[in-house]
């Protein structure tokens, strides 16, 4: 493509990082070439690995993780088992792919404190100050800089995160994919669960993942390198998820055509 530059807007899946909850930091184990030639010695009878080129075999990697490991794309599914106020909620394998490959239109919120939420009247006073108005697909990144984090615990509570207003303020012109560079699409969990432990008030808890259930969308989550697109509009973002079986996420390799 002449005149086109890629941008990755992905994180590497990386094991051992300290910078998911326990239970969700990936496992990877690493088969190098020369445990591969042994491998190889069993798939094909009579093969001895001095046979192999440099006595060297295939290379592969055993992975334990989640769906939600690394960047990935959530599906209505992930948020509630019904959406747009009563349909079955659509799995990731279920996405249509008209949603994830339109244009982007990136919205920066790096002025915003950690765990601040981002409101509608944000979001549009941003597009004012980027002139453009969304159309229906447009797929919104949402800038928080809390990717500088990434591997290390910090990013946990790093970032601003949207509210169910803005949320549904996007959706209801017609988006149906966004993303963050931040954890989540919501403010930081550490945040929602002290403003509920001095409220007492559910609707802090995921209340941006939670507008799904009214009207459904997908949101990117752990994006990264959002500053390397430069104009917060003009391109064009493609995000399409890997195809798991009724399940709530898919891991994606999103990327800024510009």
């Amino acid at each position: 493509m002449k005149g086109k530059r890629f941008v990755d807007l992905s994180i590497s899946i990386e094991p051992s990082l300290p910078s998911d909850p326990p239970m969700m930091i990936p496992e990877v184990e690493y088969v190098d070439h020369a445990e591969g030639a042994g491998q190889m010695e069993g798939f094909f009878p009579g093969l001895k690995k001095e046979q192999l080129p440099g006595g060297l075999g295939w290379a592969l990697e055993f992975i334990r993780l989640t769906t939600h490991s690394g960047t990935h794309l959530d599906a209505p599914y992930h948020y509630h088992p019904t959406m747009d106020r009563g349909k079955r909620s659509l799995t990731i394998d279920e996405i249509p792919l008209e949603w994830c490959f339109s244009d982007g239109v990136l919205l920066d919120f790096r002025h915003k404190a950690d765990g601040e939420r981002i409101t509608a009247e944000d979001v549009k006073k941003e597009l004012d100050r980027i002139e453009y108005e969304i159309k229906p697909l447009d797929i919104i990144l949402v800038q928080t800089g809390a990717d500088e984090a990434w591997g290390t615990p910090e990013n946990l509570v790093k970032g601003a995160g949207m509210d169910r207003e803005s949320t549904l303020y996007l959706v209801n012109q017609g988006v149906k994919v966004v993303g963050i560079d931040a954890w989540s699409w919501d403010r930081p969990l550490p945040f929602l669960a002290q403003e509920f432990k001095r409220t007492g008030d559910p609707k802090v808890i995921w209340e941006a993942h939670f507008a799904g259930i009214e009207a459904g969308y997908c949101h990117m989550e752990k994006l990264a390198n959002l500053s390397a697109i430069e104009k917060p509009h003009g391109f064009t973002v493609c995000c399409f998820p890997v195809k798991i079986k009724g399940a709530s996420a898919g891991w994606a390799r999103p990327v800024a055509i510009v």
